[in-house]
């Protein structure tokens, strides 16, 4: 997907770019597939806000995306590639041979007319075709990773995202995350062959505050700009440095910017085998 820039015939438009929209086979979604999902702003069931700088955005349909794929031994043929404006890659309409429709995450180089399989068994590890770890050749690019065998993807879903297979032992298999990580997961867990596609989406400009808006991202203030009622870093003559005191911290007075928040001993501490902190030489 490559980025068009447009003549800056206006302010907002000077700094901004958009996505072409090439790669896109068809314009409306399957209406089987689709839901429409009340905005909740960064509010949890009570209402309560839990995560700040969140607005509804644009109204917009949820394509229910398949991320189990456990419709096994069954081909499922690629129908169009279309837009989702709930994620940076783009997904694939597949059809199986009983009729059924279903949407998945687009890789790279899976093309209208292709073909996919998902498998709890061995089958050919080419571009879209999902099997356990144990199956997948090490050095193979995935994606859609899952952490429990049957929850479905979790991990490397991002638009351009790719994890590497790096080795296999007894019940796991080390996978290099795209943060660097390496860690176990395992081997009965399920993983799409190939890199995520979209990989441009990361090289938009926004522009504007209104296209963040639109997104359903609010404004952001920084703390020094504040009162000192209303976050720790506010207050003072001017702009002062901020942490002079007790080091930088979040508007709820917690240490922030470079302070470790991970609790030690976590359960999962155990499957890292390298951190992603850990710069390579």
């Amino acid at each position: 997907m490559p980025i068009k820039i447009y003549k800056p015939t206006s302010d907002g438009r000077r700094h901004s770019s958009v996505q072409s929209f090439s790669d896109i086979t068809k314009k409306k979604p399957e209406k089987s597939l689709v839901v429409f999902l009340t905005p909740s702003s960064g509010r949890n069931n009570q209402g309560v806000l839990t995560v700040r700088h969140q607005g509804s955005g644009v109204k917009q349909f949820y394509r229910l995306v398949d991320f189990k794929l456990q419709k096994f031994d069954a081909e499922a043929k690629v129908l169009a590639i279309e837009y989702d404006p709930n994620r940076g890659p783009r997904i694939a309409l597949v059809q199986y041979t009983d009729g059924t429709k279903s949407y998945v995450l687009a890789p790279q180089d899976l093309n209208v007319g292709g073909t996919i399989m998902s498998s709890q068994k061995a089958i050919e590890a080419k571009v879209g075709n999902r099997m356990p770890l144990e199956f997948i050749p090490v050095g193979m690019f995935i994606h859609n990773l899952e952490l429990t065998p049957g929850k479905g993807g979790q991990l490397v879903r991002g638009a351009g995202l790719a994890a590497q297979i790096v080795g296999k032992e007894d019940d796991y298999v080390l996978v290099k995350l795209p943060s660097g990580e390496v860690r176990k997961v395992l081997k009965e867990c399920a993983a799409t062959v190939g890199s995520m596609g979209n990989p441009d989406y990361g090289l938009i400009r926004w522009g504007k505050a209104g296209r963040n808006r639109m997104r359903g991202i609010r404004p952001r203030v920084n703390g020094k700009n504040m009162n000192p009622v209303d976050h720790p870093h506010g207050g003072g003559e001017g702009h002062n440095p901020i942490g002079q005191k007790r080091g930088p911290q979040t508007i709820y007075g917690k240490p922030a910017m470079g302070v470790k928040t991970r609790k030690p001993g976590k359960w999962s501490d155990k499957f890292v085998v390298k951190s992603r902190k850990v710069k390579s030489v």
